[in-house]
């Protein structure tokens, strides 16, 4: 493994044919961001600390993947600002929300009496001033599935009535879901890119690999995608 520090934010790595057969991975966990890639570039962000006293990214990273052939790869790491974590933040905060709803139910048949619950009217108000400023609430997203069947799974367990904008693109032996809020709601959008994170994972919520699928992919579908693999 061959590190080279580019500048402050940013590191190559050259992984050799045999080094990438060694850790029994390839260009496709990669871009799939399976858990064997993570553990990879885990293990180079250590190395890369060591060798030149690169400092791991605050936030997030962009990561660059350049074939070579015959050769290996190279695998480009560039620290970026939190630009994308909209999306991010919108489903931390539903997943909250979502939380707070079973504990209500789950504490209903403890709930107080009416004459005890008025009599703590400041209690309860100060707790909903304490609630959390809502997230940025991004327009789209764009998930990575490793084969169709995945993709139509999720969508089979999708309410029917669910009103997203839905595209599907195939790139390099992979599957990609772009999934807009369309005329859903916030939290039934929200509710569905969680979803799809237990069949694949979030690969993105930037315009620029909306235009890589575009420009490198084959569009499967190109509009009511869910719709149509639920069948």
């Amino acid at each position: 493994m061959k590190i080279e520090r580019v500048d402050d934010k940013t590191v190559k790595c050259f992984l050799s044919n045999e080094e990438l057969d060694e850790y029994d991975i390839d260009y496709k966990d990669f871009v799939l961001r399976s858990e064997k890639a993570k553990e990879v570039v885990q293990e180079i962000i250590v190395q890369a600390e060591e060798a030149v006293g690169y400092k791991p990214p605050r936030y997030s990273f962009d990561l660059q993947i350049m074939m070579l052939p015959d050769q290996g790869l190279v695998l480009t790491f560039s620290e970026r600002e939190p630009e994308n974590e909209p999306l991010i933040e919108c489903l931390k905060e539903m997943k909250r929300v979502l939380q707070k709803a079973r504990e209500k139910v789950g504490l209903s048949a403890s709930q107080p009496t009416t004459d005890q619950a008025e009599a703590k009217p400041e209690t309860q108000t100060q707790d909903v001033q304490q609630e959390p400023s809502p997230a940025p609430k991004p327009a789209f997203a764009i998930f990575a599935f490793s084969a169709l069947r995945d993709v139509m799974n999720f969508a089979e367990v999708l309410p029917g009535n669910l009103r997203v904008d839905s595209a599907l693109y195939e790139m390099e032996d992979a599957y990609y879901l772009c999934l807009g809020r369309g005329h859903a709601s916030y939290e039934r959008y929200s509710r569905a890119c969680i979803q799809a994170m237990e069949f694949g994972s979030l690969y993105g919520a930037e315009e620029k690999l909306l235009l890589r699928l575009e420009e490198h992919g084959k569009c499967l579908i190109q509009a009511k995608a869910i719709k149509k693999l639920r069948g």
